[in-house]
């Protein structure tokens, strides 16, 4: 006890000790704050929306599968490949449509075309055809993208009935999109 009253600098160094690590830990913290605040906010985010998604297998047994794609984040979007049922489409098979997004969106649901590349579709009340995609799709933000694919190579006559993905693969993410096999006759 007489050691402990004698020696009052032992306290003190512990009590330092405890006040610089708690500055510095909290220093630490304001300054990731502050990081992660300032990237998050310069950050934008990229963000797609599926809608409208259909797969028909016509009498003959000839599928094709069509949606609408909406660009609602605020960058836009290089939709890099699209897979139905998890095989990949073949860009020689995928025909597009894109138009400029407003209010009235696209007037009509989209139908089975037997003829894809020449498929038209009513935009804002306008018959608009569809043009053969060449490779990777850039999706301007706020846009709508029409998508026909032609042959899914996984999709058959069998599968009537049955649910299907969509999946729309860009840089960033994935986007998945569930739907029913639908029996057309053509």
């Amino acid at each position: 006890m007489k050691n402990i009253l004698r020696n009052r600098l032992a306290l003190s160094t512990v009590v330092t000790t405890l006040i610089i690590l708690v500055v510095s830990v909290l220093l630490a913290g304001v300054v990731t704050y502050f990081a992660i605040n300032v990237t998050s906010t310069r950050v934008q985010e990229e963000s797609l929306q599926i809608s409208n998604p259909h797969i028909w297998v016509s009498a003959n047994g000839t599928a094709q599968g069509a949606m609408m794609i909406t660009n609602t984040g605020g960058r836009d979007v290089v939709i890099s490949k699209i897979t139905v049922r998890g095989q990949a489409a073949a860009w020689t098979n995928v025909f597009d449509l894109v138009a400029v997004k407003t209010d009235t969106g696209f007037s009509s649901d989209l139908s089975f075309s037997a003829n894809a590349p020449a498929a038209s579709v009513t935009i804002h009340g306008f018959a608009a055809t569809l043009s053969a995609t060449a490779g990777d799709l850039v999706l301007p933000s706020g846009s709508t993208v029409v998508i026909y694919v032609n042959s899914p190579d996984s999709v058959t006559i069998n599968d009537i009935g049955l649910t299907v993905a969509f999946t729309v693969f860009t840089s960033q993410a994935m986007y998945y999109k569930e739907t029913n096999v639908n029996a057309v006759s053509a």
